[in-house]
């Protein structure tokens, strides 16, 4: 029997680490090989190889980004290689480690043969994908498209946005894939990649650290659907893609909002047309926006924002009883909350009665349309109707009757929390829920956080965008020719334009801008202004009837704007 000594150690991810160490010891078993694997880096001292070991040992395999005294080794044959090549390679890897010609003796420092996986250039494929589908897909793509060429990779990136999936993989990029990133906040179909190595992440993760995602793509093994248990135990890697509530939430407020954007700018229309009382010159195009918009898209979008949370935790055969009880809180007087809870019910239903339900093979066809669809349906709408609707009706009431009421010193609190919550994370889950809560409202017919929320949403790029321009010194070349961009993301009300400068400077940056979003929210909140639609920046503005207010909304937006600037100034320093 043939034995092996490995020194294992990667700076970057402990757990690439363990799994390097688990894919040698098992792939060895099944060889024939007695390996010994030595953790570097590691607290636990019982990986250490003892003098014992390094005697019996035929060869030695470094797979380690840290210096190694080779002396420990004598005469022994080295073989270098890289963690990457050892998860996804790894019998040719001891193969080649135990080959006569393979090894490389310590004396021997003419050329030493290292394997590399950037002098090959890989090629990847992934897709990005976020709620929205405005901002965090295309900027995510940007980023691992910038990642993947500094490490001598080409990537292809399919974009599922707002307006569709866009620069599709074929199945030709797909088959000469080495790897896949998905880098996705909300549900991403993955069958596609079967049998290839796929590591799965936020969109976050890849504007923060693309490299770190390629080079974990890289590293994953062949056919891994998801970051394996192994990645999970030792918790080294931070940059799985969010599950749970929130992806579901997320997944129900992208397909929402192009309901709400429609009914919202329809109404607006109608006001511009026909005055405040649009609605009731019967048969009048006034009169017919306002029922496209106030009468049919917001009684509608509660439904929507229901099936589609039930969709992504139970897919199609859930979306009946998200709809059906999405309508029934809205009827019912629940509202958004009602919708969300009627969503997650349907959804956690389905998924129940999917796996409780067995059937015979041959009529296992009747389970997703008929079977789940009409049980997960009445008994969703038997809990809506009888035991969640009551409550949740009466928290929307009362909630609804509280923000109308608002004033004073109240309204200017409750603008700046919302307004800071816009601009802590910058599209991050604190910004989405003052979003969605936003939005939520407007089924209610109350419009005031919506305004706070996208004009405090507005300040952060703008700010940057205007101190690159005043203050260069303070900004490097990079966010120099950020600058001009920032400002159009942030009149379009894409808050994300300032994640590239947050990320570079958090601790400056972030203060800055919740202090200029919180004074936006304030002066939006205590001056009344009112918004109908949910998004579209300055633009929205534009179209009559859909602020009012509109001057003091423009101003609460210019005196933001001008403190995060003025912030920025003081608490950056000079490049």
């Amino acid at each position: 029997m043939k034995n092996l000594i490995a020194i294992i150690g990667c700076s970057t991810s402990a757990a690439h680490g363990l799994l390097a160490a688990e894919a040698l010891k098992k792939t060895a078993a099944v060889m024939g090989i007695d390996i010994k694997v030595e953790m570097q880096n590691s607290a636990d001292s019982s990986t250490s190889l003892t003098g014992e070991d390094i005697a019996k040992a035929d060869a030695v395999l470094l797979t380690t980004d840290a210096p190694v005294d080779r002396s420990r080794f004598a005469d022994k044959p080295i073989y270098d290689t890289h963690i990457a090549d050892t998860i996804r390679n790894t019998r040719a890897v001891i193969e080649a480690a135990l080959a006569p010609q393979g090894g490389q003796s310590p004396q021997d420092t003419s050329a030493p043969e290292t394997r590399s996986e950037t002098t090959t250039g890989k090629r990847l494929v992934g897709i990005t994908a976020c709620p929205t589908g405005i901002a965090h897909t295309f900027m995510a793509a940007t980023a691992l498209e910038k990642a993947a060429k500094a490490l001598g990779h080409s990537i292809k990136i399919e974009t599922q946005g707002s307006v569709g999936a866009k620069n599709l993989l074929a199945e030709e990029d797909i088959a000469a894939a080495d790897a896949v990133v998905i880098a996705a906040d909300t549900g991403v179909d993955l069958s596609r990649f079967a049998g290839k190595p796929l590591f799965s992440t936020g969109t976050k993760a890849a504007l923060h650290d693309g490299q770190s995602v390629i080079n974990s793509a890289l590293a994953q093994p062949i056919g891994a659907a998801v970051p394996n248990a192994t990645v999970e135990k030792a918790k080294a890697d931070h940059t799985k893609v969010s599950t749970g509530m929130y992806k579901h939430l997320m997944t129900g407020v992208s397909y929402m909002l192009p309901v709400v954007i429609a009914g919202g700018l329809s109404i607006a229309l109608a006001f511009a047309i026909g005055g405040i009382n649009a609605g009731d010159a019967t048969g009048t195009l006034a009169w017919a926006l306002k029922q496209i918009g106030g009468e049919t898209a917001f009684h509608l979008f509660v439904a929507v924002l229901s099936a589609f949370i039930a969709y992504s935790i139970a897919d199609r055969p859930s979306i009946a009883a998200g709809l059906i009880g999405g309508m029934l809180a809205q009827n019912l007087g629940a509202g958004f909350l009602g919708g969300i809870a009627s969503g997650f019910l349907a959804g956690y239903i389905t998924k129940f009665l999917a796996d409780k339900i067995k059937l015979p093979v041959n009529l296992e066809g009747l389970k997703p349309v008929l079977i789940l669809p009409f049980f997960s349906t009445v008994i969703v709408g038997l809990l809506m109707i009888y035991i969640v609707a009551p409550p949740v009706q009466s928290v929307n009431e009362a909630m609804t009757s509280w923000l109308n009421s608002l004033s004073g010193t109240n309204a200017l609190l409750f603008g700046a929390i919302l307004g800071g919550m816009m601009a802590f994370d910058m599209g991050g889950p604190v910004n989405k829920a003052a979003y969605t809560f936003a939005v939520g409202l407007l089924a209610s017919k109350i419009y005031t956080p919506m305004a706070v929320v996208m004009a405090a949403g507005m300040t952060p790029p703008l700010a940057l965008g205007l101190a690159v321009f005043l203050f260069k010194n303070r900004f490097d070349h990079e966010e120099r020719e950020a600058g001009g961009a920032a400002l159009v993301l942030g009149a379009a009300f894409i808050t994300e334009g300032a994640i590239p400068f947050a990320a570079k400077d958090p601790l400056r940056v972030i203060p800055a801008l919740v202090l200029g979003s919180a004074i936006t929210g304030a002066i939006s909140m205590t001056s009344g202004v009112e918004l109908l639609v949910p998004h579209g920046g300055v633009f929205a503005a534009l179209i009559p009837g859909a602020v009012t207010n509109l001057l003091p909304y423009l101003a609460a937006i210019v005196a933001g704007t001008l403190t995060t600037t003025a912030a920025l100034f003081v608490l950056k320093k000079r490049k």
